[in-house]
């Protein structure tokens, strides 16, 4: 077990301090893989929440970031990501037991925090502003300048990852950054906190604290000392969080759920498609906010789409995270349920369940890789986010037809579009409503390409230089030479 939780305690991380949970309150993690338990977090409260508001407030004031010149800050985060590097062993095996995903892909999250530390260190000293031509008689330029304190809400499906995917901007920018981590996983994500102490990041530039969404996170995000609110989770939530934002206007960056299409035209090649379907569904036991959970068939290939698929599901080994399965557990009982519930309730009135459809006889919380065919597009199991190993399959004869079906629910995350037909891709991926689209593969693209939503998935961007513009704000100076 990590040396990090020698004691059987992970603390909060607040004003470059190791702190406990207020009034020694903690909450236990536990492993998805074997149900077993991992160790404790100390729990914060409205005491920990000021302190750390007041170690944000003190440091962006003191220009802690803001004030550092571009290329110091920029060294610091490269810093950072050789110490996340040095603790990812440790911290790959934790995530892995805490959130039951496998330990490869635990690694892979550690690497890709350090991979946004060393993007966005390299963009720090060139956030760059602009002149404005207004004539003879005046200078006019913009600057950017950071929000202050930038509150993160970080999910429990990439806890390490997706707070670095927002600390990494932020930072850049000379933001001061609060991150309330995830009940059910926030034991990997803390050891951020060594990472930082290690890189001698500024007391109070950035506070990670652990507490419960609805007291915790309701608590930060109705904050007046808080000058930016970034989340990450499901569309209830972060209507909640809007309409607390509501009050002090304060500004937000979203990404909300998905309900991702694939379209697969008669000219797909078949290989390419399942291997998109094996991650684009089951990396994760499918807990990806744009994961492959709806497969939109020409109904040429649809038979044997069906039945590849099938095979597929069928031939995946299944076994606790350590061991690098194909497929692994949810992350909680109640989400266990949750999935149960949803396929169970569309079957048989609006689709056929071809395999799974039910939890595993094992230990730990794992649901059966699941193939529903036949969906109705209209469906409940096909407009609302499952978050779990479960795709929709849905046959379509025309164009037309299969851009109405991707486009037909609230939500437009990620799409993406099987075909050898290079003119339909270009035409098919302009129409299709999503803020990214795969063309042959899913997942593709990397840190370097924006990522966000349009309709219910939420706004603005992560990833890729266009994220560093959503924790800065921009100023123009327009100055008169006329005197």
């Amino acid at each position: 077990m990590s040396r990090f939780v020698g004691d059987g305690l992970v603390r909060n991380f607040i004003g470059g301090e190791w702190v406990e949970g207020d009034g020694g309150r903690r909450i236990a993690v536990e492993d998805p893989g074997n149900g077993m338990h991992v160790a404790d977090c100390a729990l914060a409260g409205e005491a920990s929440l000021d302190r750390a508001l007041a170690a944000a407030r003190t440091s962006f004031e003191r220009g802690d970031l803001a004030g550092m010149k571009p290329g110091a800050r920029a060294a610091l985060m490269m810093r950072i990501a050789q110490k996340i590097r040095e603790i990812a062993e440790e911290g790959a095996e934790l995530l892995c037991r805490e959130s039951g995903k496998t330990l490869a892909a635990s690694h892979e999250e550690f690497e890709e925090a350090a991979q946004y530390f060393e993007y966005y260190g390299g963009a720090a000293d060139k956030i760059e502003g602009k002149s404005i031509p207004l004539g003879p008689d005046y200078v006019d330029y913009t600057i950017y300048e950071p929000y202050g304190v930038s509150a993160q809400i970080v999910p429990w499906n990439f806890p390490v990852s997706l707070a670095a995917r927002s600390l990494a901007p932020a930072i850049a920018g000379g933001n001061a950054v609060i991150v309330k981590s995830p009940e059910l996983d926030p034991l990997a994500l803390a050891m951020l906190g060594l990472a930082f102490e290690r890189a001698e990041m500024p007391a109070g530039a950035v506070s990670i604290l652990c507490g419960i969404g609805s007291d915790l996170g309701a608590r930060l995000v109705q904050s007046a000392q808080v000058d930016q609110i970034v989340f990450t989770g499901s569309v209830p939530t972060g209507q909640s969080i809007l309409r607390s934002a509501a009050g002090p206007v304060t500004p937000t960056l979203m990404e909300l759920g998905g309900k991702s299409a694939a379209v697969v035209f008669e000219d797909a090649n078949l290989d390419s498609l399942i291997q998109s379907l094996k991650s684009g569904i089951f990396y994760n036991a499918g807990q990806v906010c744009s994961a492959m959970s709806r497969v939109l068939v020409h109904r040429s290939l649809y038979d044997e789409v069906v039945e590849r698929a099938v095979a597929l599901s069928t031939g995946l080994s299944v076994d606790h995270g350590l061991d690098n399965p194909d497929h692994t557990p949810v992350i909680s009982e109640e989400r266990l349920r949750c999935v149960e519930q949803m396929v169970a309730e569309a079957a048989p009135r609006s689709a056929r369940i071809l395999c799974g459809g039910k939890r595993l006889d094992r230990k730990g919380h794992f649901m059966a890789p699941t193939m529903l065919v036949d969906v109705e597009p209209s469906s409940a199991i096909a407009q609302e986010e499952i978050f779990g190993p479960v795709a929709c399959l849905i046959p379509f004869e025309r164009e037309e037809e299969a851009i109405a079906i991707a486009n037909g629910t609230p939500y437009g995350l990620v799409a993406g579009v099987f075909t050898r037909d290079l003119a339909r891709a270009h035409r098919v991926a302009g129409r299709l409503r999503a803020g990214q689209v795969f063309v042959n593969e899913w997942f593709a693209g990397g840190i370097q390409t924006p990522f966000g939503g349009v309709g219910k998935s939420g706004f603005g961007r992560e990833k890729g230089l266009e994220a560093l513009y959503n924790y800065v704000r921009t100023k123009n100076v327009a100055i008169s030479l006329k005197n």
